[in-house]
């Protein structure tokens, strides 16, 4: 009762005419965001945090989170339209959505994924409200050494569990925890790898990094792939709606198991991606019409739509609770709330309820109107296609500069930002996730002081890390998770034999 009276007062604090303003802008912009191949929700983001600098810090996260669910909305768009995936997560929606828009039914293909994903982020939300307030309460028990355990089981997941290859995941979050590194050393008071640079007595900015990175080596992509945007028509009515919720209520288990199985995954943190293709795959198996996936089936397209918008909403659940991000979106919002002076974690839940409850009860505002917005004003951002890509992205690039400037009104970021976006084209032209360096940039501090600490309590000895049940619990399955795909083929590799065996002693 205690939870509910806290989000019946978020609402309270969410339910402001400036704020309720900042709602629908932020889908709006998201949606924008989302609807240009190229970008998406960390990218928008990041590109317009330096916005948000001058607003409360309450409004602020109100705003960028609806920019995230507009982009998580727009994705479709593209998807179904053009078939061309808004972002990674939306490439099993194109599966069945665009051969549904091929047919004449793109009315019919959006409706449906705008519901799932309503449907997907509505479940997660109720998962975070009721969930969120019960970790916190556990995590206030942590001290340095639980604090870098947890830390710790967030990067051993993304090698162990994330997708990509291990060894390039492993790779790209050692160059994190190396930049992360430079400046000045918390603990010391002595300077790294600064190399006599006065510009680099500060170390690399979260924002300035994550603008060039997503924002810049995501256009220098999309410059040299030369997209052309040719897709079909869609015109949606009270009447296509109407019908297609109609026919949404025959697949309530798929909707249902690709929330859980979306919610799962966003808190693990495996992603969207894994997600949506895993509901995907798991609804083509199950279906009755699983042999007709992949020409035009409305399952087809629930099942990813649902699955993603759940991952990337419980995404922030370990964020907030935790201050372990679940998702690259989730580390740029990591990054904001830290520049605001705010820190992510138990604590939180203590020491700003107004902020996170008025979080929590933007989360539900914001999923609604996002499904308003998008269900009435779908050829409009259609629409934005049609504008050359040669004059979106000279804009999308000013934008960029302008925001990495007003970090600390220096040119001298500019370039840095510049020279973050060919890292971040690098990566994209190498196969390299770029979500592990920006985890290990955004937590590498925050774990090696919390490691530091621990031994310092321990004079040095690594037993700290097993010291009690709950730390050496976590420790625990951090190994387990990084070493996760040498057991799976281990035990692969057993059960081959043993079948093997069998046939042979037949």
């Amino acid at each position: 009762m205690e939870d509910l009276s806290a989000l019946l007062h978020g609402f309270g604090v969410v339910l402001t005419p400036y704020n309720l303003i900042l709602i629908f802008v932020g889908i709006i912009l998201g949606v924008i965001i989302g609807v240009l191949p190229g970008l998406g929700g960390a990218n928008g983001v990041a590109i317009l945090l330096p916005l948000t600098f001058t607003m409360p810090p309450a409004s602020a996260i109100i705003m960028l989170s609806c920019i995230y669910w507009g982009a998580l909305f727009g994705g479709a768009i593209t998807s179904i339209l053009f078939n061309i995936p808004g972002e990674p997560w939306s490439v099993a929606t194109t599966f069945d959505g665009h051969p549904m828009a091929q047919q004449g039914r793109a009315g019919e293909a959006l409706t449906a994924a705008f519901t799932s994903s309503f449907f997907g982020a509505f479940v997660a939300v109720i998962v975070i409200t009721f969930l969120a307030p019960l970790v916190a309460k556990f995590a206030l028990r942590f001290g340095p050494a639980e604090f870098f355990a947890v830390q710790f089981l967030a990067f051993c997941s993304f090698i162990g569990i994330g997708r990509g290859a291990a060894a390039k995941t492993l790779a790209a979050m050692m160059i994190g925890f190396a930049l992360a590194a430079v400046g000045l050393d918390t603990v010391t008071g002595r300077l790294r790898l600064t190399f006599g640079s006065m510009e680099l007595l500060r170390g690399f900015n979260f924002l300035i990094a994550v603008i060039g990175l997503f924002g810049i080596g995501e256009i220098l992509i999309t410059i040299e792939e030369g997209l052309a945007f040719k897709g079909r028509t869609a015109a949606l009515n009270i009447k296509i709606v109407l019908q297609t919720w109609k026919d949404l209520t025959r697949y309530w288990a798929t909707s249902i198991r690709s929330a859980v199985i979306g919610c799962w995954m966003g808190i693990s943190p495996a992603g969207a991606t894994p997600a949506s293709f895993m509901s995907y795959g798991i609804a083509k198996r199950m279906s009755k019409r699983g042999a007709r996936f992949g020409t035009g089936e409305i399952e087809g397209v629930v099942a990813p739509e649902t699955a993603a918008h759940a991952a990337g909403t419980a995404a922030l659940l370990p964020m907030l609770t935790l201050g372990i991000p679940g998702s690259p979106t989730a580390a740029v919002l990591l990054g904001g709330l830290l520049v605001w002076g705010l820190q992510p974690g138990p604590l939180l839940f203590v020491e700003q309820k107004d902020f996170v409850w008025g979080l929590i009860a933007s989360m539900y505002i914001g999923n609604i109107a996002g499904l308003i917005i998008v269900l009435t004003c779908v050829p409009w951002f259609a629409a934005i296609l049609r504008i050359p890509f040669s004059i979106i992205a000279p804009v999308i690039l000013v934008i960029c500069a302008v925001g990495a400037y007003t970090v600390n009104n220096a040119v001298i970021d500019i370039w840095v930002m510049m020279g973050f976006g060919v890292v971040g084209y690098v990566f994209r032209k190498l196969d390299y996730q770029l979500a592990p360096l920006v985890l290990a940039l955004v937590l590498g501090d925050q774990a090696e002081e919390s490691f530091r600490q621990a031994m310092l309590g321990s004079q040095g000895s690594l037993s700290a890390f097993w010291a009690n049940g709950l730390v050496g619990t976590i420790m625990t399955l951090s190994v387990i998770v990084l070493f996760w795909p040498a057991i799976s083929a281990l035990g692969a590799k057993l059960r081959g034999g043993g079948t093997a065996d069998r046939i042979a002693g037949d």
